[in-house]
Parts: C-alpha cells; sequence; structure tokens
C-alpha cells in the first residue's frame, strides 16, 4: 500500500485548547485579530504530529462571520496573515516538504447551499486568493455543500496556475449500511460530484466536516467513478467529530459537543476503512486534534 497522506486537523480547538479566546461571530478569524502566534503554533503542532498538509486559518475570513465592513476593510491583511502563518510553520522544516492549503470556505455560510449566489461569489473569493496566493502550495474548497461552490472555486483560482483540491459535505444520514446513495448536503449524489470532478481539473475530491460512519460509502462511489471515467484523481476525507445530533444544524453558530468514542484509536479505524475504499488523503475536521493525527500517521503508515 502505498504511503497516505495525512491532513491536519481541525484549527478552532486545538486554538482553544492552547488559550485563544474564540467567540462568535468572529470565531477562528478572531485568533488572527487577537492571538496571531497560537495560530502559528496549531500549525506547528499539527506538523510535529506528522502532518503532510497543513490548511491555512482562513475559513472564518468571510463576511458571514467578520461582517462585510470588516471584510472590506480589514479582511485582506487578516487573509495575507492567515497565509503567511503557515508558510512560516510550514518553512520550518528542514527534513521534508509540508504543503500549505489555502483554505477557501463556503462564502454564505456552511452547510446551507440554498444561500449560493453565483452572482455574487467571485467577488467575496477573489479576496480571499489575492491574499493566500503568495503563500499556498495548493487551494483547498473545503466544506462545499453543492457541486456550483467547487465550480466557483474552480474559477476563482485558475488564472494562479495552482493545482486546487474540492471537499464537499456529506449528508450526515446515509451511513454504512444505508441503502441510499450518498449525497451532499445540496441533494446532489455524490456519484454527480465525482462526474463534476473528474472533468474539473481538480487534483483531489475529499469528503469533510461530516461524521466518519458516512464517509467509507462515499469514498467507495467517488472510486467507482473515477475507474469508470478513467482518472486519476486522488480522493480524501477529514471528518468531523460533532456529535450527530448537532451535525444538522447551521456550522459555527455555537462551539458544538464532541463525541467521547472518537479517540485516536477509534478515529484511525475508521480511516483504515476510508484508506481500504481508495483513500489516499486523510486528516481531520472540527473536533479532530493533534492527537488523533499523530495517531493516523502511526496506524496509516508505521
Amino acid at each position: 500500500m502505498s504511503k497516505t497522506r495525512i491532513l491536519d486537523g481541525g484549527m478552532s480547538r486545538e486554538l482553544i485548547r492552547l488559550g485563544a479566546q474564540l467567540r462568535q461571530p468572529e470565531w477562528s478569524a478572531l485568533a488572527l485579530m487577537e492571538t496571531p502566534d497560537i495560530v502559528r503554533q496549531v500549525h506547528a503542532d499539527f506538523i510535529d504530529a506528522g502532518a503532510d498538509v497543513i490548511t491555512t486559518n482562513s475559513y472564518a475570513l468571510v463576511p458571514f462571520h467578520i461582517g462585510e465592513e470588516r471584510f472590506r476593510s480589514k479582511g485582506p491583511a487578516l487573509i495575507a496573515l492567515a497565509g503567511k502563518l503557515a508558510r512560516e510553520a510550514a518553512d520550518t522544516q528542514a527534513d521534508r516538504k509540508v504543503l500549505v492549503a489555502g483554505s477557501l470556505p463556503p462564502i454564505f455560510g456552511s452547510y446551507e447551499p440554498e444561500r449560493f449566489d453565483p452572482t455574487r461569489v467571485q467577488d467575496y473569493l477573489r479576496v480571499l486568493v489575492a491574499g493566500l496566493a503568495p503563500h499556498v502550495d495548493v487551494w483547498l474548497g473545503e466544506t462545499l455543500s453543492l457541486i456550483a461552490e467547487g465550480d466557483a472555486v474552480r474559477t476563482a483560482i485558475a488564472a494562479t496556475g495552482k493545482p486546487f483540491w474540492i471537499a464537499f459535505t456529506l449528508e450526515d444520514g446515509n451511513e454504512a449500511g444505508s441503502t441510499d446513495e450518498p449525497q451532499l448536503r445540496s441533494g446532489e449524489t455524490v456519484a454527480e460530484a465525482a462526474i463534476w470532478a473528474a472533468g474539473s481539473g481538480a487534483q483531489a475530491l475529499l469528503f469533510n466536516c461530516s461524521r466518519p460512519e458516512v464517509m467509507a460509502r462515499a469514498v467507495e462511489t467517488a472510486s467507482s467513478v473515477f475507474r469508470q471515467e478513467g482518472t486519476a484523481i486522488e480522493i480524501g476525507v477529514y471528518a468531523n467529530a460533532f456529535e450527530s445530533e448537532e451535525s444538522e444544524g447551521a456550522a459555527n453558530e455555537t462551539l458544538h459537543d464532541t463525541r467521547d468514542d472518537l479517540t485516536g484509536d477509534s478515529y484511525a479505524r475508521f480511516a483504515c476503512d476510508w484508506v481500504e475504499a481508495g483513500a489516499t488523503l486523510v486528516g481531520g475536521c472540527c473536533g479532530i486534534g493533534a492527537r488523533h493525527i499523530h495517531k493516523l500517521g502511526q496506524i496509516l503508515n508505521g
């Protein structure tokens, strides 16, 4: 089995663990404003845990979190800072290459595909892309709920010449053993998303910010589509640790409870299933910390 590339985990709870103060609506963006050294330390902790890829803390740098006026006046500097902190952490590694992924979030709110506005999305994405571009190795459109959001990311980064990955969040009800076809939160099927990805130019299709139980079937579906399409796109997974009853609400409205059962060992067991199904990129999302990432590397790569 080829080496699995290890992604980092969720930023926000690691910020809290190290002493950063987070509150709504700014959430993880607040750490960039008040405690940027802690943001850099979270990146460093994930690298020390074995992450081959770290993601910029730019997810909350959108009007949905910081407001329209602040996005226009301070957003460009905060976005550039997010990229700079990740780049600095990655570049401390003399013995191995750590990639920086530039996070491009759902502009109009997580888990809310109905709010997507194709007439306005590029106005915001271009600000994120401009600020992050000098610092990142690959673009990561993440926690996207519908295919149109992925296509918007593809358009936004086209002129940069850098590769891009697209990560869709899944409907949490379709667990292993379900007879329902795995779906994005928009109701579009994973098969439809994989067909889109196969023709998009994306380097990888990932599934994130959903329960670990729903991921294996999505990977199996994507793997099947890619075999049929004759494409070599990578597949990745980074699940969240939200309590199931809370995962259906709008993301980032409050600090969701996380599952006690998702230890490093139990999360790694899920990851083994994803790798067996065809995933080559594995990490964690909300509530999955450095200790989980360390265990992933130990179990998946020895």
